[in-house]
């Protein structure tokens, strides 16, 4: 039984299917992406420096049919508005979020709608936010996919996602995050009944 959901997604263009650090990808659909790199499917145990990322993702600069960007600081803000409206309006209940400028995690208790619809929920309208404030351009897409999800089913697992989100900034040198919609966890469970061990699925 699943109590609560680690959902996690990129700005347009980032961690492509042949990223140097590995995927969750099983194929690269674009054949002039090809030319970055093999693909390699789950993170690769020995993770690239700093140095090979940024001089990927300069090649993939030049590849990509749109824009290669990152949030600035009042995207940032304008996100953390719509997330806020969205958590609102479709009733969720948000443990952590982490707003990185390329990619966002949050973790949502367990609603009626799947994970899948949580994260479609939130990209469509922030999408529309971002692109009606004049931010983003109406043909550039802001959201790299439909993302991933974890599946959270004990009280230790939530706590140490709460842990791994909250930690996503400081592990950036940024300041600690704090947005008016998340909620501190507290240690619900459905049933009130712990059960075991996460099943990440991507």
């Amino acid at each position: 039984m699943v109590a609560a959901y680690h959902l996690i997604w990129t700005a347009y263009g980032w961690w492509l299917p042949n990223d140097p650090r590995g995927s969750s990808s099983h194929e690269i659909r674009q054949d002039i992406l090809k030319s970055l790199g093999e693909l390699h499917h789950g993170r690769k145990k020995v993770q690239p420096v700093s140095a090979d990322i940024r001089k990927f993702y300069d090649a993939a600069r030049v590849l990509l049919k749109h824009e290669l960007r990152k949030f600035s600081a009042s995207e940032i803000v304008l996100l953390s508005e719509s997330f806020a409206n969205t958590i609102k309006v479709r009733h969720y209940t948000c443990y952590a979020c982490a707003i990185m400028p390329d990619h966002i995690h949050m973790l949502i208790r367990k609603h009626r709608d799947s994970a899948e619809e949580m994260i479609l929920q939130i990209q469509s309208a922030s999408r529309v936010a971002l692109q009606e404030s004049g931010h983003f351009p109406i043909d550039h897409p802001v959201w790299g996919g439909p993302g991933w999800r974890v599946f959270l089913d004990s009280r230790e697992d939530i706590a140490r996602t709460v842990h791994y989100v909250e930690d996503n900034p400081i592990k950036t040198y940024k300041p600690p995050q704090s947005w008016p919609f998340v909620r501190v966890y507290d240690g619900w469970l459905p049933g009130n009944v712990s059960i075991g061990r996460p099943s990440p699925l991507r």
